[in-house]
């Protein structure tokens, strides 16, 4: 089975997210959903001060299998979109918790992310979606 930090959140659609200590949340794709997607060959990062609503697609990758959404797992505004995935798109592959992230979000109210899922959580759906 794929890594799956403890500290993190995660959404049904395969985004993890990370609550940092400025208040903003960091997001992108699991390695998980990386797994399965394979050899990213493209990233389109969300443009910085778009207004999202938690579950709006708002940005996409693409590997040499396929393209998907990645949605925005709370309300809030997209502060950052990873620039340096325009270039090196395999950041994902790489490292999908760390260089590999798709955007930074100022949540319009944090408790949304206990909304999410935990870990074991996240283990269990994916355990689930296996069967």
């Amino acid at each position: 089975m794929s890594e799956i930090p403890v500290e993190l959140k995660y959404t049904k659609s395969h985004e993890w997210v990370r609550h940092e200590d400025d208040g903003s949340v960091v997001v992108g794709i699991t390695a998980h959903a990386q797994d399965l997607l394979g050899d990213m060959v493209y990233v389109e990062v969300p443009e910085p001060e778009t207004k999202a609503s938690a579950e709006e697609a708002v940005a996409v990758v693409e590997s040499v299998k396929a393209a998907s959404d990645v949605y925005c797992p709370v309300n809030g505004e997209i502060t950052e979109g990873n620039e340096a995935l325009a270039d090196a798109p395999e950041l994902v592959n790489n490292d999908p918790f760390g260089e590999g992230w798709i955007m930074r979000i100022k949540p319009d109210d944090v408790s949304e992310l206990e909304q999410l899922m935990d870990a074991d959580s996240y283990a269990a759906m994916i355990a689930e979606e296996a069967h």
